[in-house]
């Protein structure tokens, strides 16, 4: 056939591996869910060419508004391998809240992005209703976001995700990086795990250990499985967040994400101000006791690529300190503690592991 002749076969772009039909009746099966997340301010309507959000609806006199976006990066290889595609929907709405939350504002809504090479209706619900889930957590509405069926670019039975987060604060009421001043307490908030970081180390981790993912948790016995155990969702923030912020004294917010304890910190601090972190108030879980044994790593690696049990750090006037404690445990955070303060630099490095001897023993 000459390449000026019709092609006699009428081709339809599911014969290109693209099933709109698919992606239309997904659609239909998440509608119920984003009417789950529906808050003052959003319309959870879908299949709009935009989402929709009023600020003044939503309480805001004169708000500046705060975007972030991320992803759950190599986690979604063990949601692959175990099939807990829901509760990579809950990281995905964590990691994005929980960044808006270190501004000193509030999630308001949210946006996600799901690629496939082929489009799994069952496991994309999984993940949309986790999406769901962690809106609702973050008090933020999910108006929106888009499916891609792509196929060559991403092997059957794998997709990629993107979250998108937009929230606001009152004019004059954000945090500035190089508040937090010398003399500051901080106040630490759990973790649940290791959240959604490092993951590219944790596979290298189970793969040396010989470990399966099905077998039983060689740090957890609560959990059902290895890989349930690593699966646990990134804890949102959002009620400890507002109680810190209404309560008063807060000069900044940290989200323990990549980069640990040791590059997330100085991240909100003048160049002249140190954080000394107390390592013997902070009892190293287990998870990351078995990572460093199984991976030989040393404690300031550890320490540099995962949270080590600390999720979120709040720095707080001493003058404040008791009371946002106190807020904090007899509210959304009982098991809030006091975990270091702020020091003069001098030739000190930004993040003082102070005790960091008493991880090195603990199993």
């Amino acid at each position: 056939m000459s390449s000026g002749q019709k092609q006699s076969r009428s081709y339809k772009y599911s014969d290109t591996g693209v099933d709109i039909d698919e992606g239309d009746a997904l659609v239909e099966e998440i509608v119920p869910h984003a009417k789950r997340t529906k808050r003052s301010g959003a319309s959870s309507d879908l299949g709009g060419f935009g989402g929709l959000f009023d600020t003044r609806d939503a309480g805001f006199i004169d708000p500046v508004l705060v975007a972030a976006t991320d992803g759950v990066g190599t986690k979604l290889e063990l949601a692959k391998a175990t099939g807990l595609h829901h509760a990579v929907g809950i990281d995905l709405v964590a990691m994005c809240a929980n960044d808006i939350l270190a501004q000193g504002a509030m999630p308001l809504f949210f946006l996600d992005y799901f690629a496939t090479g082929k489009l799994d209706r069952a496991m994309a619900i999984d993940v949309i209703a986790g999406i769901a889930d962690g809106c609702i957590e973050a008090n933020c509405a999910l108006i929106g976001g888009e499916t891609a069926e792509m196929p060559g670019m991403y092997p059957e039975g794998t997709y990629d995700l993107a979250g998108f987060c937009i929230g606001a604060a009152e004019r004059g009421t954000l945090l500035s990086p190089g508040q937090p001043k010398v003399g500051d307490i901080a106040i630490a908030l759990r973790s649940s795990g290791i959240h959604s970081n490092g993951f590219s180390l944790v596979r290298k981790i189970i793969e040396i250990s010989g470990a399966t993912l099905d077998a039983p948790a060689p740090f957890e016995s609560d959990a059902d499985n290895l890989g349930a155990a690593l699966m646990t969702p990134t804890r949102i923030y959002q009620k400890a967040a507002a109680t810190a912020l209404a309560t008063g004294g807060v000069n900044g917010i940290v989200h323990i994400t990549g980069g640990g304890l040791i590059e997330n910190p100085p991240r909100v601090f003048d160049k002249g101000v140190s954080f000394r972190l107390e390592c013997a108030t902070t009892p190293l879980p287990p998870v990351f006791s078995w990572i460093r044994d199984t991976g030989n790593m040393e404690l300031s690696e550890l320490a540099r690529t995962f949270n080590c049990g600390i999720g979120l750090i709040i720095y707080v006037d001493a003058s404040k300190a008791s009371e946002v404690l106190h807020a904090l445990r007899t509210g959304p955070e009982p098991e809030a503690y006091i975990v270091g303060d702020l020091v003069s630099r001098d030739d000190q490095p930004a993040v003082i592991l102070n005790g960091v001897d008493h991880w090195r023993g603990q199993s």
